[in-house]
């Protein structure tokens, strides 16, 4: 429930959405203030007078998390005016590795609670220290790849792709339920950050919307297709190519890269232990991207 005030007095809307809240019995009320690029009296001014007038029981902090020293500049300043209780990190899933939060628990002694790493509020997540210090250090997060995994697969698609596995069968009926099933996870881009050694990698983009068009493409074949890809002649190809809206590039690339992700999953049939102990024993440093370019 949002509170749509009029007045242009912070203190007064605040007020205000604390006496609906109370009226609507709710039990959490978040006052989110306008956000500022830059650090000034008349700000700091306003944040004050709310906290007198209304007095809240926790101030968080949001610290963008790619700008860098900028970040450890408000942090130490609104400590210092406000007394905050705690810092939210957005946009760890850009560019940074996070650097920024050791040296914004260092200025304000002051803990990180929560970190964004996306613009759903799926992507609001708990904090963790260990995992942002292996994150930053190139060692992957493969604890929150897991907790993510296990939120988003489903149990008894997970024991058929298992069953399928054990008779060397994975046909792209199978390969589509499982890019479904990660893309609730969130980005790629986000998820392959978090596996170890993806520092090593460089600055790799991932375009997700390439994965509509694999999705496009796999959709437009037969059942006959999806079971036995190894019939995708030429014309069969210009086909699925015309209906998904893509090109036979598109389609050969796909097949090819497919092929490989077909050898990694006969390979995985023999792992003992399921998708933790596989993807704890995942290193960047073992796989050839250039065989995944789509």
């Amino acid at each position: 429930m949002f509170v749509n005030e009029a007045s242009k007095d912070v203190v007064h809307i605040a007020k205000q959405a604390m006496n609906v809240a109370m009226s609507k019995l709710n039990d959490v009320v978040i006052l989110d203030t306008a956000g500022r690029l830059h650090i000034d009296e008349e700000l700091m001014q306003e944040l004050q007078n709310v906290k007198q007038n209304v007095k809240p029981h926790e101030i968080l902090l949001v610290v963008d998390s790619m700008t860098g020293q900028d970040a450890v500049n408000v942090g130490q300043t609104f400590n210092e005016k406000l007394g905050i209780d705690g810092v939210i990190l957005t946009k760890l899933d850009g560019d940074t590795r996070g650097g920024a939060a050791l040296s914004v628990k260092k200025v304000t002694g002051k803990p990180i609670k929560f970190a964004g790493v996306g613009e759903k509020l799926s992507e609001l997540e708990t904090f963790y220290p260990k995992r942002m210090a292996e994150r930053i250090l190139g060692m992957g997060d493969v604890l929150s790849i897991i907790e993510k995994a296990e939120e988003a697969f489903d149990e008894q698609e997970a024991e058929e792709l298992e069953k399928q596995l054990r008779k060397q069968e994975f046909d792209l009926d199978d390969y589509l339920a499982q890019l479904r099933q990660i893309k609730k996870m969130g980005s790629f881009s986000s998820i392959l950050k978090m596996l170890p050694g993806a520092n090593k990698l460089g600055d790799i983009k991932v375009d997700d919307r390439e994965f509509i068009k694999i999705e496009a493409m796999i959709c437009s074949m037969t059942k006959k297709e999806r079971r036995n890809p190894k019939v995708l002649n030429g014309s069969r190809r210009q086909r699925i190519a015309k209906g998904s809206g893509t090109t036979v590039q598109d389609v050969n690339k796909f097949m090819k890269s497919f092929e490989v992700t077909q050898k990694m999953m006969k390979q995985m049939k023999s792992k003992k232990g399921g998708m933790k102990k596989a993807l704890k024993g995942l290193n960047m440093d073992d796989v050839d991207l250039s065989k995944f370019k789509i």
